[in-house]
């Protein structure tokens, strides 16, 4: 344990070294700051794990003193017999691509074109494994040009770096698990993954709901599941879900309108060793030209989906091309009219809930986190949604989450869960009153301790009715209250008759009879003084 919270200090000790870099050369809270972040974090990563892989392989490399000095020693058939049984989630780095060989050339002139050919190779010669691509095809390789950011002392921005990422190396954490990995990318995307990014901005899902979601979904032991998320973010729900089932024994799909976040993905992915799934990762509108398909040419059907979609997004430059007779069976309750005032209001997670819903295979299972205020609309395609949820028979439960569960929005949701194999009770859970109220930042944050993610996990699982907090209905009995999902609306009234005597009645209510004589005194005479002061006012001029 010590050992862990040790590395994991040094590693944000690096990245905030690294932010102390950029600050230095006019880079910081800079647009592009993020970019070199994270790629200079992950051509680190890739190195160290290249060291960690090579020396459990080849044993006359972890008995050296210095094994890269030995591994330059050996011709190129050997280091290609060596490489071919690295692992696929290990990228394949060349001695003189190796940071330590970066750090003993830092003093040659044009260090900066060095350093970023360097990145460029490395993502070139490794890109049929790493690369993101587009809805068009189009391949978004590792690294880029990282230099190019800085105005001037381009070579001394370069040096710099590479001197901090030559003292400390992750070769001794790679046996741990999700949630170190997990902790570490939370730290190093803080500063970039929030609402500032404009029109297709990334919000965090907190991580007590991505637990809760990924944990009421899974249960018992589960292979070759096929995960997707149709808006993946930086990928904190898949990230969870993969977790629960286990790395090993599920591929990641996903698809996202922003390049921005399809990056921040991908190294997820590379941090939680789910390498085997970024060529499934997708930078593209999923509303308007989803990609993944079956080899039919079909829309591919998945066994979890997990989504955290925007609620609101001005999607009014193509509505009009979603209402197509393929889409039909898609979007079968609607498409959301488009707001005369503001289009950027127009309730987008209502396409995203239908394209889910289309997308479950015949015993899929999915956890939806939507407006609150979508579980008791009583008109519309929200209600037509919900209608065909219950009507379905795929309908598992609802969890509605404390207000300010988001920090980055004052919006109340709750979790659908969907099971299209749920064909019995439905478990509704009102969560509202749980959490402590924090600040971060200027806004305010509700915080689920370990326990009350427990409580709610515990009491989803087992479908278990709790007084003011969880009841069991049935598909009849949700149909009874107008489809309506809220938990309180299904709430026992209670009633509590406390058995008193004659004399005690009488008291009481001569008490009440006496206690309003009294205000009616007090009324009286507060009313003489409002008349006498309004007589003397002169308001005739």
């Amino acid at each position: 344990m010590t050992t862990t919270i040790q590395f994991e200090r040094q590693t944000k000790a690096l990245i905030d070294d690294l932010k102390s870099v950029c600050a230095n050369y006019g880079l910081g809270n800079d647009g592009n700051e993020f970019k070199i972040i994270t790629q200079v974090f992950l051509y680190k990563f890739l190195n160290d794990k290249f060291a960690h892989e090579v020396q459990k392989i080849d044993s006359k490399l972890a008995k050296a003193d210095n094994w890269e000095a030995e591994l330059k020693k050996y011709s190129a058939e050997e280091f290609e017999m060596l490489t071919l049984q690295l692992s696929e989630s290990t990228a394949i780095l060349k001695p003189e691509q190796f940071i330590s060989s970066l750090f003993e050339r830092q003093n040659e002139a044009k260090f900066a074109d060095l350093f970023d050919n360097t990145l460029l190779d490395i993502a070139k010669e490794n890109s049929s494994l790493f690369s993101v691509i587009t809805e068009g095809g189009e391949k978004i390789t590792l690294f880029e040009n990282i230099s190019k950011y800085v105005t001037d002392k381009r070579d001394e921005f370069c040096k710099a770096i590479i001197n901090k990422l030559i003292n400390f190396s992750f070769e001794h954490i790679f046996h741990e698990k999700f949630d170190f990995y997990a902790t570490i990318f939370e730290y190093l995307i803080k500063d970039y993954n929030t609402n500032s990014g404009g029109k297709y901005a990334e919000y965090f899902t907190p991580h007590a709901v991505a637990k809760i979601m990924a944990r009421c979904l899974v249960q018992g032991d589960v292979k070759n599941a096929m995960c997707y998320d149709p808006s993946a973010g930086s990928g904190t729900l898949l990230m969870n879900l993969a977790h629960q089932i286990g790395e090993d024994k599920c591929t990641i799909y996903s698809q996202d309108i922003s390049q921005k976040s399809s990056n921040l993905l991908r190294l997820n992915l590379i941090l939680n060793d789910l390498v085997h799934s970024i060529p499934n990762i997708v930078k593209g509108n999923t509303i308007l030209d989803p990609y993944h398909k079956d080899k039919s040419g079909n829309l591919q059907k998945f066994d979890f989906i997990v989504s955290n979609p925007p609620f609101k997004l001005d999607f009014s430059d193509y509505s009009a091309d979603l209402d197509t007779k393929e889409n039909h069976d898609r979007f079968f309750a609607g498409i959301p009219n488009i707001p005369k005032a503001k289009k950027d209001s127009m309730a987008i997670y209502l396409m995203f809930l239908q394209h889910i819903m289309f997308s479950l295979k015949e015993n899929g299972k999915a956890a939806i986190v939507v407006p609150t205020g979508f579980i008791t609309a009583q008109s519309g395609i929200d209600r037509k949604i919900r209608e065909k949820m219950v009507e379905a028979k795929m309908l598992a439960g609802v969890v509605s989450m404390p207000s300010n569960i988001f920090a980055t929005t004052g919006t109340n949701v709750s979790v659908i869960f969907l099971d299209k194999q749920n064909k019995s009770d439905v478990i509704l859970i009102d969560a509202s009153n749980l959490g402590t109220t924090v600040k971060e930042g200027k806004n305010q944050k509700t915080l689920l301790s370990a326990e009350e993610e427990d409580k709610i996990i515990d009491t989803f699982n087992k479908k278990e009715a709790i007084e003011d907090f969880s009841v069991v209905v049935s598909y009849d009995d949700i149909q009874a209250k107008n489809y309506s999902l809220s938990a309180g609306q299904y709430f026992e009234v209670k009633i509590d008759y406390v058995d008193i005597t004659h004399e005690e009645f009488t008291s009481k209510m001569k008490g009440i009879e006496d206690n309003l004589k009294g205000l009616f005194e007090e009324s009286k005479v507060l009313e003489k003084e409002i008349e006498n002061n309004f007589r003397l006012l002169n308001y005739e001029g």
